[in-house]
């Protein structure tokens, strides 16, 4: 088991809206398995727990000192609290970054707050007027069951991880939290960036009590550099629900957040009272920097620039879904530019918001993705996806959380939802164009794809895109010249049955392909797979890479690529790097068949 610090995982854990004062309550919990989910009807909000586990990680995993890899219908935690004395009287807000899957939180032993979905944050109060003498006791149970449709993406629902699933993650499984807050107080900022007006759209949303007022109120938003101050703005805080302020910069002060140069900016936010003084302040940080298209381009600050993506799964061999320092997440975007990737889709999983910080600081292109698998429920043909209303829901407050990060510069709701296309609406179309509507609703700034893959139910959407895992470079290139003519790469039932609505000549990427199986050390008794036949050798493997990526950057009309996949990932051995980070094949030539120059880079617009 790796080395624990006191407290694992001290970083702070929500980093565009920092607030001076927290407490990081993750380390040593109570922990107890409820196999029979009857842990209510037996008082364990009362009692302590039999035994003990350490969060953030989760009781699969060896970093929790559990490492249980069995399924828990249920599980409970137990801890108590001390609040600073200097929070005295203040509001206190506990939050959850991630909690797999349906959370119900006591404080006291009164119910304060329930949660549903297992990649993003919720809050409930620890207390509505903290008391530090007091001693407050948090339970939290977490229900996580092995069937049913629910969004898991690559957890397993049998014992064994097979093929492309993995091993489960239930209960929390990302940092806990607390802060004082006043009665009035601001709420998380959206920061829209407009590279056309040289501006920064910045909405504070404010947050009153039932019993606190705030005629007077005012924010104010304050944007500088290195160089100090760069530009301030006011609104009133006391007549719209979310006052927005618009934030010019001046032309000399004006530099584009890019690969090649990811500036950021340092954003304050203050509340004022009705006299002027700071109610509450936040830290917070923001990118210039656009996303448009132009035909089949996808430009970043006008310009095109062709995505070389890597799938990254997120996976560690100690802490499953979470990373096992703060230093592990930076680490695989380090790998991934060392290989010649400048971006990647974050794969069946909202990543913690940690990684996007450290994404936001590189220059690194992502993909947010849900993780929607798990809504297969394997019925009769047509009929066999079954998400439900949750999924929008969940994927609207992932959205929610990641509007403001530079580095995203597209979203995917779901993938490879396969199912045949008829004549009537299905649970999935409906789902589909929801999560799609929903996104747009929420952002109109960057492109999304309805699904990754597969079924593409939503004519015209942003993005259009093929998983293709040919081999042979060759037949790899005959599949993918289809896009000169209109008629790309579709994926479709074997029998041939569509399951997308046609190509409609929007921007078009193959967003999985390669998945080369590779791994040298492979013993006869170890399951490993990847796709196709395993090389011979690295030689082989070199090869066919460099003949896989020149069909796509060759091709002037491709935006695009994404290869599967960074790292190893249990059996899955098809990754640059071996699960544990090591390298195990000479990345330097990855890389240099990487940054030859794209056609679509070099095409005169």
């Amino acid at each position: 088991m790796s080395a624990r610090p006191a407290v694992p995982r001290p970083e702070y854990p929500r980093p565009q809206f920092v607030r001076a004062e927290w407490q990081c309550l993750n380390g040593t919990w109570q922990f107890e398995r409820d196999p029979g989910d009857s842990g209510l009807e037996r008082g364990l909000i009362d009692r302590d727990l039999t035994g003990e586990i350490v969060v953030p990680f989760c009781p699969e995993s060896e970093l929790s000192g559990v490492g249980d890899p069995d399924f828990h219908a249920a599980v409970w935690y137990r801890r108590t609290v001390r609040v600073p004395e200097g929070w005295a009287g203040q509001r206190v807000l506990l939050h959850f970054q991630a909690v797999d899957h349906d959370a119900t939180v006591w404080v006291d032993g009164v119910e304060a707050g329930r949660h549903r979905g297992g990649f993003t944050p919720f809050s409930c109060d620890l207390a509505a007027a903290a008391d530090p003498a007091h001693t407050y006791t948090v339970v939290v149970r977490a229900r996580d069951p092995r069937g049913g449709p629910q969004a898991r993406g690559k957890q397993a629902t049998s014992y064994e991880g097979r093929g492309a699933l993995y091993g489960r993650t239930t209960g929390i499984w990302q940092t806990v939290w607390c802060e004082p807050v006043p009665a009035v107080r601001l709420g998380r900022p959206r920061i829209t960036p407009s590279v056309a007006a040289s501006a920064f759209r910045i909405t504070v949303p404010v947050t009153a009590g039932a019993a606190a007022g705030r005629a007077g109120y005012q924010v104010r938003v304050t944007v500088s550099d290195e160089n100090g101050e760069v530009a301030q703005a006011r609104a009133r805080a006391d007549v719209d629900l979310a006052p927005e302020l618009w934030l010019p910069l001046p032309a000399g002060r004006v530099r584009l957040w890019s690969p090649e140069d990811p500036h950021l900016y340092d954003l304050r936010v203050d509340l004022l009272d009705g006299d002027g003084a700071v109610a509450d302040i936040a830290e917070s940080y923001a990118g210039l920097r656009s996303v448009s298209i132009d035909g089949q381009a996808v430009l970043l600050n006008g310009e095109a620039r062709f995505q070389r993506l890597v799938l990254d799964q997120g996976f560690y061999p100690d802490g499953l879904m979470t990373a096992p320092t703060d230093e592990a997440l930076r680490h695989d975007i380090d790998l991934a530019v060392a290989a010649g990737f400048n971006g990647a889709r974050l794969h069946q999983k909202v990543f913690e918001e940690r990684y996007l910080y450290h994404a936001d600081r590189a220059g690194f292109l992502v993909w947010g993705e849900f993780g929607d698998w798990g809504a297969n429920m394997e019925g009769p043909a047509g009929d066999n996806q079954q998400p439900t209303a949750s999924f929008v829901t969940q994927w609207v407050e992932a959205v929610e959380r990641d509007y403001s990060h530079p580095s995203i510069v597209g979203w995917c709701p779901l993938n490879e939802t396969w199912q045949r296309l008829h004549d009537r609406i299905t649970v999935l179309d409906d789902v589909t164009w929801g999560m799609y509507l929903a996104t747009k609703a929420a952002d109109q700034t960057r492109p999304v794809v309805d699904a990754s893959g597969y079924a593409h139910r939503v004519p015209g959407a942003d993005v259009y895109d093929s998983h293709c895992y040919e081999q042979d470079p060759e037949l790899f290139g005959k599949l993918m010249n289809g896009l000169a003519d209109g008629t790309p790469y579709v994926n479709a039932d074997p029998d041939g049955t569509a399951w997308s609505v046609p190509y409609a000549g929007q921007p078009y990427f193959c967003s999985e392909f390669g998945g080369i199986w590779w791994n040298p050390d492979v013993r006869s008794d170890e399951s490993s797979w990847g796709y196709g036949e395993r090389p011979t050798s690295e030689e082989e493997l070199q090869e066919r890479f460099a003949g896989l990526v020149a069909v796509l950057l060759d091709d002037p009309r491709m935006f695009g690529y994404c290869y599967t996949q960074l790292t190893d990932v249990f059996q899955e051995q098809n990754g640059i790097y071996r699960f544990d980070r090591t390298s195990k094949l000479d990345v330097s030539r990855i890389r240099a068949a990487q940054l030859r120059p794209a056609a679509i880079e070099q095409d005169e617009r």
